[in-house]
């Protein structure tokens, strides 16, 4: 459940550019709206985890390769889609600007503001030389709380277009007197881009909405980056069904209700489809565990599942990580519900109800449960709300263990405080008695995991709530028990979610979004946190930006950092530039 407030302390282009480094381990950072108007207006040496790790070593920049049609080739610098790519690693290996020499307060800090209509809960992504009436745009794409998606310029931070997503006399969704998503709920997960489709490109994103007779609306929407227009016939209106006799069905068959979920985790795009994943809207009544596949061309729904068919809740939100991917299966954290302790033959639950897993979802021919990993607590996280839901799942490159087997691994960690490292082929399922899975580290997370981790360099980084943000250097296939180096600073609910610069294997930063009445951003020596290059309260009131966000994911891209506030994106890079 997406119980935020009480946190528990104890594209083509796109998708060919992620499966190649994603499967052939080349590199881990490529990637993979009704109505309204339009309106213009390395680590360096001696980094922990050291320099690599054969097929497991990092070596790519950016979020994209590959040809493109009409809408050109991703480039490098590009950003996407949620943390950079497909395996969510948020590490951006394209940044030749900023480096550890120039990133401290005198001569980096806030440059701009990009001022919007509503809060900025999703990651800001980013797009070079887009054609936009006759000339080529290096643009910055944000969308708010008020269902409203901006294309700014990222070079002048001029507004380049604005299109509302709302519907011919609707608003944004009430919150319901909720903490959870605030003060209106309109687009609150990270959208994703594919440069490759239409003429120009596409944004893909979900928008909630209220009409005048108070009924509820979520929609896919496909904007063309150049002009926001709708493509591809859309907004296309967002329903589902399911088999199953559980809280949300009737007559033997559960039914989406749009009043009852929000889209928050990322929105992800492989091998042509589309994938959504829903939580709860302010846990409040009857409600289920959806995925739905979308064709990218024709908006046309391929497939949906529900993961609690005959139970209940069982909800997708990781505090805005978007499902992680190889290429081909998604994986994921699903958060507290029912789960199914009486397995089948094959040791899956014998109901289909998968509350509180780590999940492998089988794309093709249509959505399903491949595998799983549940701990042996599972039924008891549930009923206490210690889930892994409030965390997202990463997918690590192939890794060489002690006998020189390639093992293809993923990690996620949720509001027990433990990080699960399980093997993709082979995730463990469930056992009453123990944990059966690659590694499992306990005791070195202080508080739980309301986000996600970054990878870079053989090191995951992870910033749990009240706890320092902390390097986990990888060796043999296998974390660290304990981690490499760690931050001196503590980071407030909901923890922080960092994202890793370098220019390829130089002049590596993890940078690190505070929560709290007065938000900040944090940069960190991605060879030792414990060495704090910059943070935005050093330099006075010069580089605020006001109140933090709960799950905002730093975004960098050629020499700047963008961060969601709650009245825009605010802009740092090298002052005088």
């Amino acid at each position: 459940m997406d119980r935020t407030h009480t946190p528990h302390l104890a594209s083509r282009a796109i998708e060919y550019g992620a499966l190649i480094c994603i499967l052939g381990a080349l590199c881990s950072s490529c990637s993979g709206g009704g109505g309204g108007s339009s309106s213009s207006g390395t680590a360096p040496s001696g980094s922990a985890g050291g320099s690599g790790g054969g097929a497991g070593s990092s070596t790519g920049s950016g979020t994209g390769s590959g040809a493109g049609s009409g809408a050109g080739m991703a480039s490098a610098s590009d950003v996407l889609t949620y943390h950079n790519d497909l395996a969510r690693t948020g590490h951006y290996l394209a940044e030749t600007i900023l480096t550890q020499a120039n990133v401290n307060s005198t001569q980096f800090g806030k440059v701009g503001f990009l001022s919007a209509d509503g809060k900025v809960d999703a990651e800001p992504l980013y797009a070079g030389k887009v054609s936009m009436g006759g000339a080529a745009h290096n643009v910055v794409f944000v969308v708010t709380e008020h269902d409203s998606v901006y294309a700014f310029d990222a070079d002048t931070r001029s507004m380049l277009w604005k299109r509302s997503l709302l519907g011919s006399g609707e608003t944004t969704s009430d919150n319901r007197s909720c903490s959870q998503i605030t003060p209106e709920i309109g687009i609150t997960s990270t959208p994703v881009i594919d440069r490759s489709r239409g003429a120009n490109g596409v944004l893909y994103a979900v928008a909630m909405s209220k009409d005048a007779n108070g009924a509820y609306h979520q929609r896919l929407h496909a904007l063309d980056l150049s002009s926001g227009n709708e493509m591809f016939g859309g907004p296309v209106e967002i329903a589902a069904s399911f088999p199953g006799n559980g809280a949300i069905s009737a007559n033997g068959v559960a039914t989406f209700n749009p009043a009852q979920y929000a889209e928050r985790q990322a929105l992800t795009l492989v091998n042509g489809n589309l994938y959504l994943a829903w939580t709860s809207h302010c846990d409040e009544g009857a409600y289920g565990g959806w995925v739905m596949a979308y064709n990218a061309d024709t908006l046309a729904q391929t497939s949906a599942i529900d993961l609690t068919p005959n139970g209940s809740e069982g909800s997708v939100w990781m505090s805005g990580a978007g499902m992680a991917s190889d290429g081909s299966a998604l994986y994921l954290l699903d958060a507290n519900g029912t789960f199914d302790s009486t397995l089948d033959s094959s040791g899956f639950p014998v109901n289909g109800d998968y509350g509180n897993t780590f999940l492998k979802l089988a794309t093709s021919p249509k959505l399903s449960v491949a595998d799983y990993f549940a701990p042996m607590n599972t039924v008891a996280q549930s009923n206490q709300d210690v889930d892994l839901g409030s965390g997202g799942a990463l997918v690590l490159p192939d890794l060489a263990d002690t006998t020189g087997t390639t093992r293809h691994l993923a990690v996620g960690a949720g509001k027990d405080s433990n990080i699960y490292v399980v093997d993709r082929d082979a995730m463990g399922k469930f056992n009453s008695t123990k944990n059966a899975i690659w590694q499992e580290i306990d005791g070195q997370l202080t508080g739980g995991v309301f986000g996600m981790p970054a990878y870079y360099g053989n090191v995951v980084y992870y910033g749990a709530v009240g706890d320092h943000l902390k390097a986990f250097p990888i060796a043999s296939a296998r974390l660290a028990t304990r981690p490499g180096s760690s931050s001196a600073k503590t980071f407030p609910y909901p923890g922080t979610t960092p994202s890793v610069s370098a220019n390829g294997t130089q002049n590596a930063i993890v940078w690190a979004a505070e929560n709290g009445s007065v938000g900040a951003l944090h940069a960190f020596n991605a060879s030792n946190l414990g060495q704090e290059l910059y943070n935005s309260n050093q330099a006075g009131s010069r580089d605020t930006f006001g109140p933090g966000n709960k799950f905002i994911t730093p975004m960098i891209a050629q020499g700047h950092v963008y961060v969601g506030a709650t009245n825009g994106v605010a802009v740092f890079g090298l002052l005088g530039q």
